[in-house]
């Protein structure tokens, strides 16, 4: 059954009535403080920078060998008793991923479930990505917090959320390379970022050269065995070499 937010704007929800949610179709919901608050539809150059920042992060976890995985806009963080943001990317634990897979409910990561890092490309909500979505993630502990402003063309990565004034942060300009504290190795420009290429002609690119190292690697196998034939033929064995 479909609620409508408008016929009660007043009420307050808690945090399991909130997971069990159905409202418009299309339209995802925060819960700020007891209220649902829709999200806006964000614009093609928005989704591409968010697309393009979970895909390199895979990409270096799989490279790393380190067993996290980053998710687009997919998965909601619990920041209070009655408050659960979505960011645009959230970064956890792999195992804690396939694990939830049999929950019932909205995918949101408990106060037990943290991220490691979580992600906010700002839109039209400034004050809410700066400032109070900055406040809600350091209480909630959360390690690494980026704010990737495409308006500035800065990216700011916000840590040590235990400090006594909250989260510390640099930012990061056109020109610049990413410098992720929990992420050492992760090689990311912020040029890049913010005039990302699609991520489906770089998934067609790495398959295509897949599909050449593949055929290659048959190739040398096929010369491989075709000299070995020929070897047996004048009676030597190339076991031997």
């Amino acid at each position: 059954m479909i609620q409508s937010v408008t016929q009660n704007p007043n009420k307050l929800f808690t945090f399991e009535e909130y997971l069990f949610y159905e409202g418009e179709p299309d339209v995802r919901y925060e819960l700020v403080r007891g209220k649902l608050v829709p999200m806006p539809q964000p614009t093609f150059h928005h989704a591409k920078i968010c697309d393009f920042l979970a895909y390199r992060l895979q990409r270096y976890f799989s490279e790393q060998q380190l067993n996290l995985v980053a998710k687009n806009g997919a998965v909601g963080v619990r920041t209070a008793d009655i408050s659960s943001r979505i960011p645009d990317v959230a970064v956890f634990d792999l195992n804690l991923w396939q694990e939830s897979s049999d929950r019932t409910g909205s995918a949101v990561l408990n106060f037990s479930e943290k991220p490691l890092l979580v992600v906010e490309v700002v839109s039209t909500n400034r004050r809410d990505d700066y400032l109070i979505k900055s406040s809600e993630y350091a209480i909630a502990e959360i390690p690494e917090y980026w704010i990737v402003d495409p308006k500035k063309k800065r990216v700011r990565i916000l840590t040590n959320p235990s400090s006594d004034e909250g989260y510390t942060w640099v930012e990061f300009a056109e020109g610049e390379t990413i410098n992720s504290p929990q992420f050492k190795n992760l090689e990311l420009s912020v040029s890049e970022l913010f005039n990302p290429p699609a991520v489906d002609n770089l998934i067609n690119q790495e398959r295509s050269q897949s599909q050449q190292f593949q055929q290659q690697a048959e190739a040398e196998r096929a010369r491989a065995e075709k000299l070995a034939q020929k070897l047996r033929e004048m009676g030597i064995n190339p076991e031997e070499f």
